[in-house]
């Protein structure tokens, strides 16, 4: 069984680049994406789905992290990291053909179920071959990755939506995944000691159950149905009885994908809340942000993208910081400094408007990506090195599935949010001229062409709509990071295993 410093010397190199690679085709899919969306949700239409191309995608990576990182350590990494890559890629070159959202929608689906494995299986191949001083080091080369697809993802996405097409935002994965799934394959070598394993079915289908619950009832809640409904009510009790049942399924199966003994322990508990409640905030400002520059503030996707860009710049900076800085401060210091940055940031939302967004937003950003590096890195490195090999696949996997759970719910919330509270306020505009103002009128805003077929009133109408609508949304994030720095300060200071457990409490 593999083990940290089993793996030949002279292959970590190789291995590392192969992982940086695939790393790479995760976060320049997050940055090209995210910035052409407006422009695809113009041309394809259907404005309220428009949380679902991130939501679905979220969906799948959530519910499937877990299972992947428990497949992981039962049949090894090599063969489950393989999967994700190919059903990812298979699902970027259907998301190029797409010929409306609802399709799209469907295919994110399937490029999602991919995405599950990639990062959290990349990340714990890592923890096999480093130990945990050289760990430091090499997230700060993994973080460096996030640097540079900050500064080319949204230029190259603007590029292809302006001058090809929308659909090479998505073909663009298909070459570096090929590099990085045939140098996992060549250079990685497994020596796994095969036995039988049970694998948690009935557990994995109560996950489906509760996640796909709990994602319909935040995007359609006020939307579809008002909150004191029949399906909502419904909806409600599924969820909940749902959550239940998994529990405790967990408790008693022999092989849970989510074991509870992990949340016994004041480490990875803290972690991975404060993971899920950042993941919450990081979609509050990353998927409404591009909106906000394109289509009240009348710029290009390039620029949209370059305010955003900023976020991820800042936040490999502050993992390679995190990375050197952890063992002379402390855990839980760089943690916390990390939770101050993240309220900063999302201050400045609070105050962002159509005069100043480009410069509001552009800081802000940077300053949230400043806390996510320093806290996400903490985070990743401290659970790692709280338990032994054959433990270190699922405790990585349950801290990104609760920050995927997090980007999940947020891409639900704020998009129910945003739908209801748009809704909300052109139902109170009083226009002279006849003209029904709804929301899939807002798709309009998003395409420089279709904006002038309206007039200035009805324009106005939709850029104040859309600009109230997101100030709910930056009062929820602010509010968020503060409870993320209060929930830090009871984060231990170090972490530290025995031979089967972790003993940090």
């Amino acid at each position: 069984m593999i083990t940290e410093l089993s793996q030949k010397q002279s292959l970590r190199p190789l291995i590392l680049v192969s992982i940086m690679l695939a790393m790479f085709m995760s976060a320049i899919e997050a940055t090209i994406v995210t910035t052409a969306l407006p422009s695809i949700a113009a041309e394809l239409g259907g404005f309220s789905l428009y949380s679902w191309v991130f939501a679905v995608y979220l969906f799948m990576q959530a519910v499937t992290v877990p299972i992947y990182g428990k497949l992981a350590d039962l049949y090894g990494r090599k063969p489950v990291f393989t999967f994700g890559v190919i059903c990812f890629l298979i699902g970027s070159i259907l998301c190029g053909f797409a010929p409306n959202m609802l399709l799209l929608i469907v295919f994110r689906f399937i490029q999602g179920l991919g995405a599950g494995a990639v990062q959290p299986i990349a990340i714990t191949i890592i923890g096999d071959i480093y130990s945990m001083e050289e760990r430091g080091k090499i997230q700060g080369y993994l973080a460096s990755v996030w640097g540079f697809s900050a500064i080319i993802g949204p230029t190259l996405g603007g590029f292809l939506v302006e001058y090809i097409n929308w659909s090479w935002v998505f073909w663009i994965n298909i070459p570096i995944g090929i590099i990085a799934l045939c140098g996992i394959l060549v250079f990685l070598k497994e020596d796994f000691e095969k036995k039988k394993h049970k694998i948690d079915y009935i557990g994995t289908i109560l996950l489906v159950v509760f996640i796909s619950a709990l994602m319909i009832l935040l995007l359609r809640g006020g939307v579809t149905w008002p909150w004191l409904s029949g399906p909502v009510f419904l909806i409600v009790f599924l969820t909940a009885f749902a959550f239940v049942l998994f529990m405790l399924q967990e408790k008693t199966t022999e092989e849970p994908i989510m074991p509870m003994w992990i949340w016994k322990y004041r480490l990875i508990l803290v972690a991975n809340v404060v993971s899920l409640i950042t993941g919450i905030l990081l979609m509050g400002i990353s998927n409404f942000l591009p909106t906000f520059v394109q289509g009240v503030m009348e710029r290009s996707p390039k620029e949209a993208g370059f305010v955003l860009a900023l976020m991820s710049i800042g936040w490999p900076i502050a993992s390679t910081i995190a990375s050197k800085t952890m063992i002379k401060f402390g855990f839980q210091n760089v943690a916390r400094f990390g939770t101050v940055f993240l309220i900063l940031g999302s201050s400045l939302f609070l105050f962002i408007n159509q005069q100043n967004g480009v410069i509001f937003g552009g800081i802000g950003a940077f300053l949230i990506g400043i806390g996510m590096g320093l806290t996400s890195t903490i985070f990743t490195v401290s659970i790692q090195s709280s338990v032994e090999w054959n433990n270190r696949g699922v405790v990585t996997a349950s801290n990104m599935f609760m920050r995927m759970m997090g980007t999940t719910i947020g891409a639900s919330l704020f998009g129910g949010i945003i739908n209801t509270r748009m809704i909300q306020y052109l139902e109170k505009v009083q226009l002279s001229e006849e003209i029904d103002l709804n929301l899939d009128l807002t798709n309009h805003i998003l395409d420089p062409e279709k904006r002038k077929e309206l007039s200035s009133g009805v324009v106005q109408a939709l850029q104040d709509g859309l600009t109230f609508s997101l100030h709910t949304v930056y009062t929820i994030v602010f509010v968020l990071a503060i409870i993320s720095f209060i929930l830090v300060n009871y984060m231990p200071k170090a972490p530290q295993y025995n031979s089967t457990k972790v003993t940090n409490r």
